[in-house]
């Protein structure tokens, strides 16, 4: 008895099932990126943060500045760049940081050099993708911006709120309570109610997560419910590895004990390191390409459009006033012309009149003279 062969089984499968393949091929070949801008004012945990979240050292060479040089401090923009690999897919982290915010005497203008910034990104990523070479477009566009809120306050400060007044509409903000361990659970409840509050009274909109879908499972929907639930993240940071009970945590040692920051009862580190790098880094990117870079496209194409309309206008003012200097020229010369062909027919009456005369005097003298030979 023969054999059926094996091509016989899969003779109603087509192939394209495996797209999803392709494509993670393809983007892990490629590789990602992804760029964030941390904003706060010094002390308040920001360098060691975003090393713990990225089990790096991005500032190795970080130098404090003193007393004197805070005084008329500015802030700035340093961007530093990290390439994370991790179990084949390669990261390009680039962080944004804006060293000086919030530390000089007169803070009025601090979220000047943010926006600027964000809108410079914007605007080159405008312009490559306008050009003609469109392979290699690097996306340095901000994807995500962390702002630090310090623990001692009790809501959101001044400065705070005209800074993310100006930013909601550009980038996707997410708010940090940074050294959250100066405060317990009662205290840390109530300043995110006050933080939120604050937001909602200004008419301030954060970064809003997605709904999940209906056919993700219950693990993972409650796992989304908690990360919303942890909106502003209170976080403590901490590059020291320490030993608890036999295992190796990293904490934060004090003289009543040990802060672990991975543990969910002590920060929302965890929960934040999950919302940032597991979950919804890609909605993060997303997020930015379709809504706020669509935004800033869109306003770039209504001023590029009624540039162009002043343009046409102008040239068509000025098109209708060569117009009519052109046709006061013709004017002018028809009126001259006519002068002159008045001037020849006059002229031609007046010859005409004088050889009539001549006729006239000439036909006067013959019959003179025929009188006289008749005589």
């Amino acid at each position: 008895m023969s054999k059926t062969p094996s091509f016989d089984k899969d003779r109603d499968y087509i192939g394209f099932a495996t797209l999803p393949e392709q494509v993670h091929r393809k983007s892990v070949k490629r590789g990602f990126e992804f760029t964030m801008m941390v904003v706060g004012e010094s002390g308040l945990g920001k360098s060691t943060l975003i090393n713990s979240l990225f089990l790096g050292d991005l500032y190795k060479n970080r130098q404090l500045p003193n007393v004197e040089e805070r005084i008329e401090k500015t802030t700035r923009v340093e961007k530093k760049t990290m390439d994370i690999e991790e179990r084949g897919v390669r990261l390009r982290l680039t962080v944004v940081d804006t060293p000086g915010f919030g530390d000089a005497i007169n803070c009025e203008d601090s979220w000047r050099v943010c926006t600027q910034y964000i809108d410079e990104q914007f605007r080159q990523y405008f312009t490559d993708e306008s050009g003609l070479n469109r392979r290699n477009i690097q996306d340095n566009r901000v994807h995500c911006c962390l702002y630090f809120v310090p623990p001692w306050g009790h809501s959101l400060r001044q400065m705070d709120l005209d800074l993310i007044r100006r930013l909601h509409r550009k980038v996707n903000i997410v708010l940090v309570i940074g050294k959250a361990d100066c405060l317990n659970k009662g205290e840390v409840r109530k300043l995110k109610e006050r933080i939120l509050q604050d937001l909602e009274d200004n008419h301030i909109q954060l970064y809003q997560f997605p709904e999940c879908d209906s056919d993700e499972d219950d693990d993972f929907k409650q796992q989304d419910r908690e990360l919303k639930a942890s909106i502003p993240f209170a976080v403590v940071g901490s590059n020291t590895i320490l030993e608890v009970a036999g295992k190796k945590v990293r904490g934060r040692q004090y003289p009543w004990g040990v802060v672990n920051v991975e543990d969910a009862e002590h920060s929302d580190f965890i929960k934040l390191r999950t919302f940032l790098i597991s979950t919804h880094m890609q909605d993060l990117k997303d997020t930015t390409q379709d809504v706020h870079y669509e935004n800033f496209r869109a306003q770039c194409i209504s001023q590029i459009s009624q540039h162009a309309l002043r343009e046409r206008g102008k040239l068509k003012r000025d098109s209708i006033s060569s117009t009519n200097g052109f046709d006061a020229a013709i004017s002018e010369t028809d009126r001259l012309l006519l002068q002159k062909d008045e001037e020849i027919r006059r002229m031609q009456d007046m010859l005409t009149q004088m050889q009539e005369k001549l006729k006239q005097t000439h036909l006067m003298e013959m019959k003179k003279n025929d009188s006289v030979i008749d005589v």
